[in-house]
């Protein structure tokens, strides 16, 4: 297994990180990057991702990619353990890219079970802003308003955010650009 991790994760996890795909990389070089992690969505093997899932943060945001690209969905009662366990820097971010590409109302119950935890608790600062633009990004889909109750005077994302610098606009927005260019590369290789 330790292949899986020299295959899928060195030359991708830090891209995958907060997006760096999209900012910091051209057009030139930010579609081969998304080409090739499309057809390692497809090809990965479950073994394979449930192996990198049992490693560090590294391997759990690359893996989260990989199934959020392939639309996964088998994979989502993982994905709610591990966002609601928030146990590992970073990989929520996965977590919540892939929730967001489902994009089902089952989905959406997960983003929000993890929001009103740690939106609760402004001490803590972990993917809040990663899952509220998710949970957005299915409002917008779906044409529900999830978001609504932490966005309303006095909710939940107004006490933790004044504790916790943060653009929501911008977020919401980078992350809709996130999940854009990975549905073109999708979208391409059929």
């Amino acid at each position: 297994m330790p292949d899986a991790i020299d295959r899928y994760v060195p030359a991708r996890y830090s891209k995958l990180l907060h997006g760096n795909f999209a900012g910091m990389m051209s057009g030139a070089e930010r579609e081969p990057f998304l080409r090739d992690l499309v057809e390692d969505a497809a090809r990965i093997t479950d073994e394979d991702l449930a192996f990198l899932f049992d490693a560090g943060w590294r391997e759990r945001i690359t893996a989260a990619w990989l199934i959020g690209a392939d639309r996964r969905t088998a994979w989502r009662g993982r994905l709610r353990e591990l966002l609601l366990e928030s146990g590992m820097v970073f990989a929520g971010q996965g977590y919540c890219f892939a929730l967001a590409r489902f994009g089902t109302l089952a989905d959406a119950e997960i983003l929000v079970s993890y929001l009103d935890h740690y939106l609760a608790r402004p001490d803590l600062r972990y993917d809040q802003e990663w899952a509220l633009a998710a949970l957005h990004h299915i409002d917008a889909d779906l044409r529900t308003a999830y978001t609504s109750r932490y966005l309303r005077p006095g909710g939940l994302w107004e006490s933790w955010s004044e504790k916790n610098s943060t653009d929501l606009p911008f977020h919401k927005w980078y992350f809709d650009m996130l999940c854009s260019h990975v549905q073109r590369a999708v979208h391409v290789r059929r």
